[in-house]
């Protein structure tokens, strides 16, 4: 553990801030300009949508410049999306809000390689938890983001106009941190490896395709609800200040596991650890279909943010056993694609489903993608249960 890693878990916890102030307030915004209520969470989806939309092109930026300038690259283009979102809200203009969402979500894709990035910075055999730890730093955005939103909301005329300025700094914040992270250099290639395998190749290994289902859908489970959470709590009358305070308890439970899962990871191995947040999640929909009061709201969220940091950190270790080094980048580029796309669904089901059918149906149907994520752990184990 040094300060380069240190470094990077505060940009994370930075872009995790701005990740939870999108979905504090951009459903929310949605909701009062978008033409129809179902449309509600499309500035949601554009982020995500925005994110998938742009993982081949980080893919190169990564390739070509390198970690720092990428990743610098992608905190620009968030304060300016940032600032577009805020012009966007003040002229009453829900499609321009949505566009710039959608720019917005080249840091999205940018700032996912952050994970990746820290196994990068410790020796091989700290690698969980490295990853576990810049995860960790997530914890500034699950005290941060929600308390932006709502210490912003009528810092000007036009509600929630300020948290978009707001977070146009902390987007400037970021890139001054990421000046002082020494990345280490790329990988020498030959002639012989430059590239590496195939992605198809690649992409198809039993533990590349469970990494990838497993991180898509767990995160696409969390979304789902998370992002229809401050819309079905306000259906349900309850206040703003009760909808910040149910995000910040689920990011707490999203990242403050980041201090020991590596830990846990390490002990007990990758599989059962991904097994253990799969079943706090199904956890969560128990509890969340057992009413609509706030404490049910508060456990809920909180269980669903345990389980993701299980899953999540779980597939992301998973998957550094499926490339080379000289492969990371079209390999990375693949698996968040996967996950971007998921999102993208889940957003917009997430806003349809929650203003069409309701907060019950929206957690019964997430028990399906649930369902396929158990089936693919137990496929994987079994094959490396006979193959040992």
């Amino acid at each position: 553990m040094n300060r380069n890693l240190w470094l990077l878990a505060l940009c994370q916890g930075l872009f995790l801030t701005n990740n939870v102030t999108f979905i504090a307030i951009n459903g929310l915004v949605g909701l009062n300009l978008a033409p129809l209520g179902w449309m509600a969470t499309l500035p949601v989806m554009g982020y995500v949508v925005g994110g998938a939309l742009s993982t081949g092109l980080v893919a190169q930026t990564q390739r070509r410049f390198g970690r720092k300038a990428s990743f610098q690259l992608g905190l620009l283009v968030a304060a300016l999306s940032a600032l577009l979102c805020c012009y966007a809200a003040y002229s009453k203009n829900f499609w321009l809000l949505v566009a710039a969402t959608v720019v917005a979500g080249y840091y999205n894709a940018n700032a996912q390689l952050y994970r990746f990035a820290a196994a990068e910075l410790a020796l091989p055999a700290f690698r969980e938890k490295a990853i576990s730890l810049v995860m960790a730093g997530g914890l500034i955005g699950a005290v941060a983001g929600p308390n932006l939103a709502a210490g912003t909301r009528s810092l000007t005329d036009v509600p929630f106009a300020g948290a978009y300025l707001a977070l146009a700094g902390v987007a400037l914040l970021a890139m001054g941190l990421l000046t002082c992270i020494q990345f280490p250099p790329a990988p020498a290639q030959t002639t012989a490896s430059a590239g590496g395998r195939p992605l198809g190749e690649i992409m198809r290994q039993p533990v590349f395709i469970v990494a990838a289902a497993a991180g898509a859908l767990g995160y696409g489970v969390m979304n789902l609800l998370m992002a229809a959470t401050p819309i079905a709590m306000q259906t349900c009358g309850l206040p703003f200040s009760d909808v910040a305070w149910v995000l910040e308890w689920h990011v707490i439970g999203m990242f403050a596991p980041g201090f020991f899962t590596g830990h846990l990871i390490k002990r007990f191995g990758t599989l059962p650890i991904m097994a253990a947040g799969l079943a706090l999640n199904v956890a969560c929909v128990l509890i969340a279909l057992s009413g609509v009061e706030f404490k049910q709201f508060l456990v809920a969220l909180f269980l669903l943010g345990l389980g993701w940091n299980f899953l999540f950190t779980g597939a992301t270790t998973l998957a550094l056993t499926a490339y080379r080094p000289e492969e990371k980048d079209k390999a990375q580029g693949a698996l968040n694609f996967c996950v971007f796309a998921v999102l993208a669904v889940s957003s917009l089901a997430s806003g349809v489903l929650v203003t069409t059918q309701g907060w019950a149906l929206l957690n019964l149907g997430s028990l399906l993608p649930l369902g396929l994520t158990a089936l693919a752990l137990a496929w994987l184990a079994l094959g490396q249960r006979q193959k040992r």
